[in-house]
């Protein structure tokens, strides 16, 4: 019999002078980076908690806690494998994952498909079980006065 899982994620990084913009683990062009103590990569901080979440695992500051020094400016996708390790080593496999980022500014359709690779690499899955959206909120709140970025993600995970 197969058992199937869902998790959320979800996560908030404020912009900040003088750091990249990393979303998915691929750098964006724009002259604002997000603050936090690793890399602030939302998106894949949202994966992480999404994956977590579905495995009965926690979430991400309990595995990552931002007070652990091993942890910061440590590239997101390292975190995100390290996340691929537990859930598979609890027998879980990745189904799908459906990602929303939600910002005013940048613009990221051309940075979609980038994405999706460099998530499907770090995971080992194709590409095809990621969806990948990014909206705006009609310059409503925080993301819409481009004061940071959101991302939200669902896991679906199965264990034969």
């Amino acid at each position: 019999m197969t058992e199937f899982r869902c998790g959320i994620g979800f996560d908030v990084h404020a912009f900040a002078p003088h750091r990249k913009l990393i979303l998915g683990g691929i750098e964006i062009e724009y002259e604002l980076g997000l603050a936090g103590h690793s890399d602030a990569d939302v998106l894949i901080h949202a994966v992480i908690d999404a994956l977590l979440g579905a495995a009965g695992l926690g979430d991400i500051g309990q595995h990552f806690p931002d007070t652990d020094e091993r942890y910061l400016d440590i590239s997101s996708l390292a975190l995100l494998q390290e996340t691929n390790e537990k859930i598979k080593a609890d027998a879980w496999l990745i189904s799908n994952i459906d990602l929303t980022v939600i910002a005013q500014e940048p613009k990221l359709v051309d940075y979609i498909p980038k994405i999706k690779t460099s998530l499907g690499e770090t995971l080992s899955i194709d590409s095809s079980a990621l969806n990948i959206k990014a909206t705006t909120t009609e310059k409503l709140g925080f993301a819409g006065r481009k004061e940071g970025i959101a991302a939200m993600a669902v896991a679906s995970l199965y264990k034969k």
